[in-house]
């Protein structure tokens, strides 16, 4: 009797765990469908897998997962959970609205932790920067993407990322997104009093804003 209720809680345990797992990576080494043809279809365009999107998630699929999450800071396990999913531009199971919602906030903590105390011209530039980074060919194709690549804002690097924006953070972010773009298509700006490298010196110079030199 007891071997029967050990082997009963053995597997109703086995249950939970892979439930629990599932919960976390919507997509993963074995799965198949129309999200994992999704993700293969985003990855070969961005030349990360070169198979044929087949919706099988197979070693190839997982590699080229890898290969996207180091690109992008995010934990490089193989495994499409939700922030890879996010960071791809891939809903998982969440309304339009739902992500359009996420987008906004995140945007409005990158202008807070960025731009804070920046004129509101300069605010709402930064999302800009954002924004058209999200439409360049050289850049991740989603607000999560972008703001998420490896070192690609201080404000992720040390943490400040996290810290809840303010309502005129939530306002530029918005303004941002309905279309203001006070760069002129910028997709790097450089504070010149702090900035370190050579390189980002070497970009086409379009706008000053604030303490902010916006250039392409």
């Amino acid at each position: 009797m007891k071997k029967k209720v050990f082997l009963i809680l053995t597997i109703i345990l086995i249950v939970l765990i892979s439930w629990a797992g599932l919960t976390y990576a919507t997509s993963r080494r074995g799965s198949s469908g129309s999200e994992v043809r999704k993700i293969q279809t985003k990855l070969k365009q961005w030349g990360y897998y070169n198979g044929s999107v087949d919706g099988i998630y197979g070693s190839r699929t997982e590699a080229a997962v890898k290969s996207f999450q180091k690109k992008n800071g995010l934990t490089a396990d193989g495994i499409a959970g939700a922030k890879t999913l996010a960071a791809m531009g891939i809903s998982s199971g969440s309304s339009s609205s739902g992500n359009s919602s996420n987008d906004l906030n995140l945007l409005s903590k990158a202008v807070y932790s960025e731009a804070r105390g920046e004129p509101y011209t300069g605010q709402v530039a930064v999302a800009a920067v954002v924004l058209n980074r999200v439409s360049s060919s050289s850049f991740p194709n989603s607000i999560a993407g972008v703001i998420y690549q490896s070192g690609a804002f201080d404000a992720v690097s040390d943490g400040q990322i996290n810290l809840t924006p303010d309502s005129t953070a939530r306002k530029a972010a918005q303004d941002a997104i309905n279309g203001w773009d006070p760069t002129y298509g910028c997709i790097y700006y450089f504070n010149p009093s702090t900035a370190t490298s050579k390189w980002i010196w070497s970009r086409k110079q379009v706008v000053t804003i604030g303490k902010h030199i916006f250039c392409r």
